[in-house]
């Protein structure tokens, strides 16, 4: 039922001008659903209430409660036509009522990790696209027919939500940087081995597509305690996200897999100078998918003691810093950082050498992220002791990843098998870190087991390489050209 719901939204939506993509559909979709959960969780808290014989303070005034001006009912529980908002009126009170009055809640709010404050963030980044106050009321109801009142209902809808973020990943535009492969998530997550009572920190979180799989992983474990729940509630998982969209997007998806009030803050991670972390600030464990590509400014770069426009380096270096001493991280990296011989890529390989034991390199196939056209690793490393061996695995799935055939559990069961007891295999194998360059700290993925591995590099990396040392040379030039 709740899947029709939503594709019959979906339907309202593709008749909208203002809502073009998949990305667009899941904002507005996000933003409904998010009011009508409030709705059903205000109404919980206020039975829960009235069984203690207390009084319970709703959180939305009368006038922008769900029941109110998206679906007021009569008395029998049926739909109350002559009371409901429609057309250009509707879009009117959404649009100067409704968003402003959310938009103050963010200054209101008591703290960040609030209910109050998660709903003046939201509204505050997303917008209405809905221009039809005809096609917005069609949406209103079908969404006034699903219910988060039970465990079962909000597990199915957190199911429907991932496929939609999937969808979007598959959109082509920018949709693939909210999606990591769940299946790679998992096999990371079984790596780390997170443990109840652990802090657990993606600065880069996206959809939150890490944090929900760590909520689902640590969910399973048998015989939780009141206080274990409570703990995975509020003080196990923390995520920070530039984009609003995003942000949005994440806060929905932890809500909806049973997290109430997430520990997300919309804020530009790389912003913050990496020398003011202190040890209050850090975490057990790091999970994290980096967007890369990206070019960041010479004031961001200032925050970061190896200085490059490469985005993914720079995050690379947040979450070492922001990793207790004894922490584990599972990161995924862009294939070329094993090899680039930029200044940049040579100091972070040695710092992850030397400060880290980076201990399992894990080698993805390309076509594991949809539209990206680009090959990963990733990157499995403890903080505090030099790396003295690396076990390389080298995933082989035996058949062409893509769209229709993507990534599944199955795929990466030998790897999470093999990679408990570093066990070398047809493609899996070891590496001594005395044997590694010293000069360069090369950690291409080399199976000696196969004797056609040396893979041709993607053209695209060999112009990216060429074009960040003509930068480099460009710079040391301009430098000499100083002195002189």
């Amino acid at each position: 039922m709740f899947e029709q719901t939503f594709k019959n939204i979906d339907d309202v939506l593709w008749k909208e001008a203002g809502c073009a993509t998949e990305l667009d559909y899941t904002e507005q979709t996000s933003w409904i659903l998010f009011l009508k959960y409030l709705d059903d969780l205000e109404r919980a808290n206020e039975q829960k209430a009235e069984l203690q014989s207390k009084k319970y303070t709703y959180i939305i005034d009368k006038k922008y409660r769900w029941s109110a001006w998206a679906a007021p009912k009569k008395r029998d529980g049926t739909f109350d036509h002559d009371k409901a908002l429609t057309g250009d009126d509707l879009i009117d009170f959404v649009n100067r009522d409704l968003f402003p009055y959310l938009q103050n809640f963010r200054t209101r709010a008591e703290g960040s990790n609030t209910v109050e404050y998660k709903v003046g963030e939201i509204f505050g980044e997303i917008k209405n696209r809905f221009q039809s106050g005809y096609s917005l009321r069609d949406a209103l109801e079908l969404m006034d027919g699903l219910s988060f009142r039970s465990q079962d209902q909000k597990h199915e809808l957190s199911h429907i939500y991932e496929a939609k973020l999937k969808n979007m990943g598959n959109a082509g535009r920018n949709g693939g940087e909210y999606y990591t492969p769940r299946p790679l998530i998992r096999a990371m997550i079984k790596v780390a081995r997170p443990e109840i009572g652990q802090r657990i920190y993606d600065g880069a979180c996206g959809s939150a597509g890490f944090l929900c799989e760590a909520y689902d992983y640590l969910r399973a474990k048998p015989d939780l305690s009141t206080k274990d729940l409570k703990t995975l509630q509020e003080k196990t998982f923390f995520g920070k996200e530039k984009k609003s969209l995003a942000y949005v997007i994440a806060i929905m998806n932890m809500i909806l897999h049973g997290i109430e009030a997430p520990n997300v803050l919309h804020t530009n991670t790389l912003a913050e100078n990496i020398n003011d972390i202190q040890e209050k600030d850090r975490f057990d464990i790091v999970l994290a998918n980096p967007p890369f590509g990206g070019k960041e400014r010479p004031e961001v770069q200032q925050n970061f003691p190896i200085k490059t426009g490469e985005t993914a380096f720079l995050f690379l270096q947040h979450f070492i810093k922001s990793l207790k001493a004894g922490g584990r991280a599972a990161i995924v990296i862009k294939n070329t950082f094993l090899s680039n011989s930029d200044n940049a890529s040579v100091a972070l390989r040695k710092e992850l050498l030397e400060g880290c034991n980076l201990h399992t390199i894990l080698d993805m196939p390309g076509g594991t992220f949809q539209g990206a056209g680009v090959k990963t690793v990733v990157l499995f490393f403890e903080k505090g002791a030099p790396t003295r061996k690396v076990w390389f695995y080298k995933l082989d799935p035996g058949r062409n990843l893509g769209k229709t055939n993507p990534l599944n559990d199955e795929d990466l069961k030998e790897f999470v098998a093999l990679q408990a007891k570093f066990k070398d295999s047809e493609n899996s194998w070891t590496v001594d870190a005395k044997s590694i360059d010293t000069t360069t700290f090369d950690l291409s993925v080399k199976n000696p087991n196969k004797a056609d591995e040396d893979e041709l590099r993607d053209p695209k990396d060999i112009i990216a390489e060429m074009v960040a040392l003509d930068a480099e040379s460009a710079e040391i030039l301009a430098s000499i050209g100083r002195m002189l």
